[in-house]
This record gives structure tokens, C-alpha cells and sequence, in this order.
């Protein structure tokens, strides 16, 4: 199945770029391209896109307000959204995971990320970038918030794969050093947050290092 994508950045050049390492994959197809929020509200409504990736700073419309009418409780056309921006700042960070984006990535991230980003929103996954996520943990080991008791436990494998996770490590990475399939190492991700009631990989990292189980303190 071709997972079909809208770009959303006011720079051409950027737009060009992440449309030459996207349509280079053999399951990604960009089918539409916007300069602005008001554009990829209208693309979307007519394309159905599976996928938008939008940056924040647009004319028209910011990004975190397209997300929120895509991607929010009442979305104009349900897309999953993946942040793509410049700026790594927490306001815009936490309103476009409560506005239910998928990912949140910055520009740098390189593009293995950017692909896997794609997919991960698609299979209805997040991605968020590595910086990102240690900065929120950061944040949140600070606040010296109390471990939650769960439900239902995790396994061992799931614990490991939590603890890889609040490293920043991607599936392709967590794969590699456990010796399973990136696959394999999905299905763990979706477990583990379905156990612990959270939407994204800051989540779970979260409370892997509230339990003590990453092997790297957020820095």
C-alpha cells in the first residue's frame, strides 16, 4: 500500500527536498505540495492524503492550527500529522502533540528520520526527534513527578524496549541492538503504550526513566 503525503512548507526548497527523499521510497507517493496553512487545509479536504507533514511557521494559517483541524478531536478530514520544523521550542512542541500530531521532527533530523516518521504516523505510530524527547524528559525528571502503578505489567522485552525509547532510539535502532525485526520492535512500542495510556514516545520515555530503566539520564 502507497502512503500518500502532503507537504506543507512556505520554502520551495525545502518542500523539493523532502518530495526527492519521499518519493524515492517504494511506499511513499507526495501527491500534494502547500506554501501555506489555508492551501494544505484546502489539499487535504481534496486529496485525502494519509500523511501531511507540516512545518509551524506558514502564512495564512499556522502549522499547530492546520494540525489541530486535521488531526484533532473534530478534524475537518482526519489526517495523521507530523510536524516538521526549524525551531525547537516548547511552544510549539506541546501544542502539536495535544493537537494529536504524530510526530514532531526537526529539520536537521536528516532524512531516515523524516521516512520514518511517515511511516510510523501512517501504522499509527509517533516519531518524535531523539533532542526532543530528552529535553521533555529532562523537564519532566526535574518535576520529580510520582511513578504511576499500572493495570497490567509489561513484559521484560517490553521494559527493554521502553528503556531504549527514553534514549531516543528509533525502532531501526532498537532492532538492531536487540537483534529483532523494526517490525517486531512496533508491535512492542504499541503494547507498551496501550499499557501505559499515553499516545506518543515521550510518553513512554517518560516512565521509563520514572522507573529507573533507561541506561542513559536525560543530559
Amino acid at each position: 500500500m502507497t502512503i500518500r503525503v502532503l507537504i506543507a512548507d512556505d520554502q520551495e526548497m525545502v518542500r523539493r527536498g523532502m518530495r526527492r527523499v519521499l518519493d524515492s521510497q517504494s511506499d511513499v507517493e507526495v501527491v500534494c505540495e502547500a506554501a501555506d496553512g489555508l492551501t494544505a487545509l484546502e489539499l487535504a479536504e481534496r486529496h485525502r492524503p494519509d500523511v501531511a507533514l507540516l512545518d509551524v511557521r506558514m502564512p495564512g494559517m499556522d502549522g499547530l492550527e492546520v494540525t489541530r483541524r486535521l488531526a484533532g478531536p473534530e478534524p475537518v478530514v482526519p489526517v495523521k500529522v507530523v510536524v516538521v520544523t526549524t525551531f525547537d521550542l516548547d511552544e510549539y512542541v506541546y501544542p502539536a502533540l495535544r493537537h494529536g500530531a504524530s510526530g514532531f521532527l526537526l529539520k536537521r533530523s536528516g532524512p531516515a528520520l523524516l521516512v520514518e516518521a511517515v511511516r510510523a504516523a501512517h501504522n499509527g505510530d509517533s516519531l518524535i526527534s531523539p533532542s526532543i524527547t530528552v529535553r521533555l524528559l529532562r523537564q519532566v525528571v526535574d518535576a520529580k513527578r510520582e511513578p504511576r502503578v499500572l493495570a497490567e505489567p509489561l513484559t521484560d522485552r517490553e521494559v527493554e524496549v521502553a528503556g531504549k525509547v527514553a534514549e531516543g532510539q528509533t525502532n531501526a535502532d532498537i532492532g538492531a541492538e536487540l537483534f529483532i525485526s523494526a517490525g517486531t520492535v512496533k508491535t512492542h512500542v504499541a503494547a507498551i503504550q496501550r499499557k501505559l495510556g499515553v499516545r506518543n514516545r515521550v510518553g513512554i520515555a517518560v516512565w521509563a526513566h520514572e522507573m529507573g530503566y533507561s541506561t542513559q539520564p536525560p543530559s
